[in-house]
C-alpha cells in the first residue's frame, strides 16, 4: 500500500510515557534503533498516558498531532517505540494515511539488515513470518477478496485463508531446516565436551562491546561497530589461555529490552550455544546511565532460554569512559564475580585472561575428581 525507499526514510518517532522511570534513556535507544534501520528521524512526538488507547494506542488528540508532524515533515513512516496490536496498527495507518510500524517490527527489520549467514537469514525470516501471521487479518485489500470474478475463481478459499496456508507451509519448512542445523551444532558441541574444552559465551546488551572484546581476546577480526545489533551470527574461536590450555569463546547476538518473542523463538537454537556454555561473560557498558536496566533485560532473556542458572561473570567494560580502574571483584565465596576492563584500550584484559585460567583450572579439577 505504501512505497518504501531503500534507505533514508523520513520518520516520525512516537514514544509515550506510561510512568517508566527511564523515559529519556529509552528515547535515546529508540533514536539509535531507527538510525540502525536506516531511518531519518525528522520529529519526535511524546506524551503522557495512564494506559494505551484501545483503538489508536495514542488517543485521538495525540494521533492528530502525529498527523500534523507527518505532513509538516513529509514523513514516509511513523514508528512507535511500543508494541501495537494489529487493530491499532491498521487504525493508525488508515487515520494517518502512511505506513506505521511498532518496536517489534523495527527490531525485526534491523535483524533482516544485519543477518549474514544462511542460518541467520532463515531465523530472521521465520521471526518475520511469525510476526506477520498476527497481522493477516483484513490488513490489505487483496486479502478481502472473495472467490468469483476474472482471475479470482478458485477452490473456494478466501485469499486470506490462502495466504495463511502458504505462510504456514513456509514457517514449517524454515523450522525443519533450523532443526537440522541445530542437530549439527549439537554434534559439534558433544565433540567439544568430550575434549574437555572450557566453553565460554559472551552475552550482553546490544552495543555493550562484546564483539570488540571478542576481537581483543581472539584477534578474530569480527565485525564490531557503534550500532545496535552489529553481531547477529554466533562466532566461535579457540583461544589459548596460558596455564589452562585452549578454550572455546563464542560471540553471540546482543539482547535488548522488550525483545520480540518471535525473535527469541526463532533464534532459540543459536541461543542454545549460550545456554550450554560452562561460563557466561556478561559484558556491561559501565558508562551507560541505563546499565542496571540493561543488565536486568539481559538476565530476563537468559531466563527465557534456560541459561539463568549458568555461572556468570560481569565484565564491566568501557572503563576508559569512566573513572574506574582495571580490577577483579570476588563474591563472599571467593569466586570471581566481576572484571573491570576496557576492550577498546586493552586495560584489564590480562586480568580477564587470568580469570579464565582460574575458571578453567577449577573445572579441570572438578572433572578430574568426578572421573
Amino acid at each position: 500500500m505504501f512505497d518504501r525507499p531503500a534507505s533514508g526514510e523520513r520518520a516520525v518517532l512516537v514514544q509515550l510515557d506510561f510512568g517508566e522511570r527511564d523515559f529519556a534513556e529509552r528515547l535515546d535507544e529508540f533514536r539509535l534503533l531507527v538510525s540502525s534501520a536506516r531511518g531519518l528521524a525528522v520529529a519526535v512526538v511524546s506524551g503522557t498516558r495512564s494506559r494505551p488507547d484501545p483503538a489508536l494506542f495514542a488517543g485521538k488528540g495525540k494521533v492528530a498531532e502525529i498527523g500534523d508532524a507527518v505532513r509538516l515533515h513529509q514523513a514516509a513512516v511513523v514508528v512507535f517505540n511500543h508494541a501495537l496490536s494489529p487493530g491499532q496498527q491498521r487504525n493508525l495507518e488508515r487515520t494517518l494515511e502512511c505506513r506505521v510500524i511498532d518496536r517489534n517490527s523495527l527490531i525485526l527489520d534491523i535483524f533482516a539488515l544485519r543477518a549474514q549467514s544462511h542460518e541467520g537469514k532463515l531465523q530472521v525470516e521465520l521471526a518475520q513470518l511469525q510476526h506477520m501471521a498476527t497481522r493477516l487479518v483484513r490488513g490489505w485489500t487483496h486479502l478481502e477478496r472473495q472467490k468469483g470474478g476474472i482471475g479470482l475463481r478458485g477452490p473456494g478459499e478466501k485469499q486470506l485463508e490462502t495466504d495463511r496456508r502458504l505462510l504456514g507451509k513456509r514457517v514449517s519448512l524454515l523450522k525443519e531446516r533450523l532443526k537440522q542445523m541445530a542437530r549439527q551444532r549439537t554434534v559439534r558441541r558433544r565433540a567439544r565436551t568430550r575434549s574437555e574444552v572450557l566453553a565460554v559465551s559472551l552475552v550482553g546488551y546490544t552495543n555493550a562491546g562484546k564483539s570488540t572484546l571478542f576481537n581483543a581476546l581472539t584477534k578474530a577480526g569480527s565485525y564490531a561497530a557503534d550500532q545496535l545489533f552489529a553481531t547477529l551470527d554466533t562466532t566461535s574461536r579457540r583461544l589459548f589461555i596460558e596455564g589452562a590450555g585452549p578454550i572455546v569463546l563464542s560471540d553471540t547476538v546482543g539482547f535488548i529490552r522488550d525483545l520480540p518473542h518471535a525473535l527469541v523463538a526463532a533464534f532459540h537454537a543459536t541461543l542454545e550455544e549460550t545456554a550450554m556454555a560452562d561460563v557466561l561473560l556478561h559484558v556491561v557498558d559501565s558508562a551507560s546511565p541505563d546499565r542496571d536496566q540493561q543488565i536486568a533485560a539481559v538476565n530476563g532473556v537468559l531466563d527465557e532460554i534456560g541459561a539463568a542458572s549458568d555461572r556468570q561473570i560481569l565484565i564491566w567494560n568501557k572503563i576508559d569512559a569512566t573513572v574506574a580502574s582495571p580490577g577483579v571483584e570476588r563474591d563472599d565465596c571467593g569466586k570471581i564475580s566481576r572484571v573491570r576492563l576496557s576492550a577498546r584500550t586493552g586495560d584489564g584484559l590480562p586480568l580477564l585472561r587470568d580469570a579464565l585460567a582460574e575458571i578453567a583450572s577449577q573445572r579441570f579439577e572438578s572433572v578430574g575428581v568426578a572421573a
